[in-house]
């Protein structure tokens, strides 16, 4: 499961581009309850999404001739030129190179071989988001990608991560879950899942997708879909795992809502 007790490898910061912020704004602080703070006059017009007064995500502005709206993930490293390195020694792409965000730490962003984007952050006064597990929070990833093994290979090599695989509840293949280098199984953030599982997300490339919490799937589908938002898969249950659906807001970010067998709230 995704937690706050960030080590190398595992996700510790998540970030919207979208070409209308306050847009986004509105439609997330009703989807979920967030809202909206500036970053400070100096940050470009980046700021932080909260929820009870904690950051729960990040969010700027992108002009949509720039690149589409989308949520980009950050896995933490402690030293970012090292892993930016390793990006580009192991068939990846550095698309940013590394910089420092004032004294709050140092990000970079990367394309895997499959063209997924990714991004990393070496903390420094920001040691990642506050809160995640919870409703209207972080709560799982998943890679979408061309090639499953090759690129958790790479991201192996770069991150550290592990993986195992468990059979589906519905018997319809294995699952490939992601964990930190040296965690236990249990420290799962994500899965690996082939392009070709889905026709729906088939011809729109390899990406990263994240999972927010909630405490009644339908209900968030049902609002999303009032706010202008896109159903990419309706809610489905899968036994053991909970009720999940997959979304894209009116700007067309792609996510996920899920209601866990073991959510809180």
């Amino acid at each position: 499961m995704i937690s706050t007790a960030y080590v190398t490898g595992s996700p510790n910061w998540i970030d919207l581009g979208t070409p209308d912020l306050d847009a986004a704004t509105f439609f997330y602080g009703r989807l979920f309850g967030w809202e909206f703070a500036s970053a400070g006059p100096d940050a470009g017009g980046y700021g932080m999404f909260r929820l009870d007064g904690r950051t729960v995500a990040a969010g700027m502005t992108v002009p949509a001739d720039r690149a589409p709206a989308g949520w980009s993930v950050y896995f933490q490293t402690p030293d970012l030129d090292a892993t930016a390195e390793a990006v580009e020694g192991n068939g990846g792409t550095v698309v940013y190179q590394p910089m420092d965000v004032f004294d709050q730490g140092r990000m970079a962003v990367f394309m895997d071989p499959s063209g997924a984007g990714f991004s990393a952050w070496q903390p420094g006064r920001n040691k990642g988001l506050d809160v995640v597990g919870d409703p209207g929070t972080l709560c799982w990833l998943e890679l979408y990608t061309s090639e499953p093994d090759s690129a958790l290979a790479f991201y192996s090599t770069v991150l550290g991560w592990e993986t195992t695989t468990m059979p589906l509840p519905d018997g319809s293949g294995d699952y490939t879950l992601i964990r930190p280098g040296g965690s236990d199984p249990e420290a799962a953030f994500a899965g690996a899942v082939p392009l070709t599982a889905d026709p729906s997300e088939k011809n729109l490339g390899p990406f990263w997708l994240p999972y927010f919490g909630v405490t009644d799937c339908d209900a968030a589908v049902t609002t999303a879909q009032e706010l202008g938002g896109e159903i990419r898969m309706p809610p489905t249950t899968m036994e053991g795992v909970g009720r999940f659906a997959r979304l894209a807001d009116p700007a067309g970010a792609r996510f996920a809502v899920l209601r866990g067998v073991e959510q809180r709230g």
